[in-house]
């Protein structure tokens, strides 16, 4: 009897001394959800894209100029000193500006946001209007029209402004403070 339990307590012990095996998965994941974002995300880029060619279509006499950040804008007054220079980091800027939908209708008017003073690449600020503000000198007012990846993308602003919304912004800089440090 002691023979037997040796063997089987030695046949149990060369066993159990066996390296472990990795474990298969149960599934496979694929990159199928992050494709179809990346679908979605076209259609709806080419959709606002073809929206706001459309604006400019219709205001043909407003000179469009295509910024290198991916949104358009024209200039409703320029600055035709070149004394006058664009924001660097850290410079104070205020300003004014109002928020329209791609149809025009007014969604925030500058009396609902009132004069606004921003310190250049420090504060939070919607992607687009900080690359806009950066092509403004002082008494300059531009018209931006943003795609929603440059507004307020996919989450809107939690008020008036909807997931994915394109937006028209009319800013106009009253002042640049020049940061003492640049």
């Amino acid at each position: 009897m002691t023979k037997q339990l040796t063997i089987i307590l030695a046949l149990l012990f060369l066993y159990s001394c066996k390296t472990p095996e990795a474990r298969k998965p149960i599934s496979v994941k694929t990159g199928s959800f992050i494709d179809a974002s990346v679908k979605r995300n076209k259609q709806l880029n080419a959709k606002e894209q073809a929206k706001i060619q459309e604006v400019m279509t219709l205001k043909k006499n407003n000179n469009y100029i295509a910024s290198e950040s991916g949104f358009w804008y024209y200039y409703n007054t320029k600055a035709e000193t070149d004394t006058l220079s664009t924001p660097n980091f850290g410079d104070i800027i205020t300003y004014n500006y109002n928020i329209k939908d791609l149809n025009g209708a007014l969604i925030y008017s500058k009396a609902d946001i009132k004069t606004q003073t921003y310190a250049m690449d420090q504060e939070e600020l919607f992607t687009g209007l900080r690359e806009g503000l950066k092509l403004m000198k002082t008494g300059e007012t531009v018209t931006f029209l943003f795609p929603s990846q440059k507004a307020y993308g996919y989450y809107g602003d939690q008020n008036k402004i909807g997931s994915n919304t394109p937006l028209i912004c009319e800013v106009t800089v009253n002042s640049i403070t020049q940061n003492q440090s640049n």
